[in-house]
């Protein structure tokens, strides 16, 4: 009897905690206790990157909820006709209703429930996928948790949002926090959520948050990390790892809106940051000059192809920090890197799988792996960002 109240007790503590963690799907690790994840995550950094040296005990969060500080709704109708928001289900285009996210920005999702309650009263037709009828298809919100802007950005099927004004103005009356509103027109049939032209109806069109000591702008399609608390662990161990004496030339490949670039900039001589997204490398300019920074230069363009022309100039770079997508880097880019031939290279990676994947050209092709360390960015999922300091053998 005692054994079977043991089992049914770890059976109910095991439970996901979410109602809906099935049909979304975006959080593998619900209902595990989160030292578990940890655990279970520190196995799999173990396991892909443990041949090329030690793996350092993963760095977790203290209150791993509702970290997010991006937070995406779809809007539909559900058979009912009432309006919900939420998810699309996995591997499909089914919305799951949300009502409450436990690893999203609270403030955020009560934005987006204010929306949906906007609607009717605004006459407000939600876009159907399969017609192409109807107005609102997304709602992105943004938030900076330092300095608590926030931006709401309305993904629409056509450019006009009726009685736009008095829309914005009954959303802050409820929400009196945002300080801009965009309007992103998205007509087109793609998995994609922003469409390419953008407007501002209220505030400036962007934010502005603080990480590291430095400020920066963040626009609607800006890459800024969703977990700002473990983003400042993850790049003040990058800078550490680098070493930085203050005479260094250092490239910031995959810049972005220039984080690392500017975080960085202090420690060394000079800053390059590559990026190719236009937007992203306007934002990282205006970055530098609100931070009164003037050794980081930023150009927009592919980052293998700047490093080969720096090494046929007999151009120099100490070390090269890369932060590519979770797809990781490629053949031709980790060439670039290796005939640039910088004394460290500082990887960044969201994927430990294709970490591992670039680890093994890189080792075979004159570096060395000195350092790996895990930073749990993303509690109940099962991605895991790593630090790895790489040196010239």
């Amino acid at each position: 009897m005692r054994s079977e109240q043991g089992k049914n007790k770890k059976k109910s503590t095991e439970q996901a905690v979410c109602p809906i963690s099935k049909k979304c799907g975006s959080c593998q690790y619900q209902g595990m206790a989160y030292h578990k994840q940890l655990q279970k995550k520190q196995r799999q950094e173990e396991s892909l990157l443990g041949s090329f040296g030690k793996v350092e005990p993963i760095i977790g969060m203290k209150n791993p909820y509702y970290y997010r500080n991006k937070v995406h709704a779809v809007f539909d109708r559900d058979r009912r006709g009432n309006v919900i928001s939420g998810t699309y289900e996995a591997k499909s285009h089914r919305v799951v209703a949300v009502e409450n996210c436990l690893i999203e920005d609270q403030k955020s999702q009560e934005i987006i429930h204010t929306i949906k309650n906007l609607l009717k009263s605004f006459k407000i037709k939600t876009y159907d996928e399969d017609t192409g009828y109807g107005l609102l298809r997304h709602v992105m919100i943004r938030r900076g948790f330092k300095s608590g802007e926030i931006m709401v950005i309305l993904v629409l099927g056509s450019p006009i949002l009726p009685s736009k004004n008095n829309f914005v103005k009954a959303l802050r009356k409820e929400h009196p926090e945002i300080t801009t509103v965009v309007l992103n027109v998205n007509d087109k049939k793609t998995s994609m959520v922003l469409g390419e032209k953008e407007k501002p109806i209220y505030g400036p069109g962007f934010i502005k948050d603080e990480l590291c000591g430095c400020t920066f702008r963040i626009s609607p399609k800006s890459f800024y990390q969703v977990n700002p608390v473990q983003t400042e662990i993850l790049y003040n161990t990058a800078i550490e790892y680098a070493g930085l004496k203050g005479k260094e030339t250092i490239i910031d490949a995959y810049c972005g809106i220039g984080t690392i670039s500017l975080i960085a900039a202090k420690h060394v001589k000079k800053v390059i940051g590559v990026e190719l997204n236009k937007d992203a490398v306007k934002d990282a300019k205006i970055n530098a000059k609100e931070n009164h920074i003037t050794n980081a230069e930023f150009r927009q363009g592919d980052a293998g192809e700047f490093m080969v022309k720096m090494a046929e100039n007999d151009q120099k770079a100490d070390v090269v920090f890369m932060d590519p997508p979770r797809a990781g880097s490629d053949v031709k880019f980790l060439s670039s890197v290796v005939k640039l031939n910088p004394k460290k290279v500082v990887y960044i990676s969201c994927g430990p799988d294709t970490l591992a994947r670039d680890l093994k050209y890189l080792t075979k092709h004159g570096y060395q792996v000195k350092r790996i360390q895990p930073v749990d960015m993303f509690p109940f999922c099962n991605h895991c960002e790593t630090v790895v300091l790489l040196e010239r053998k």
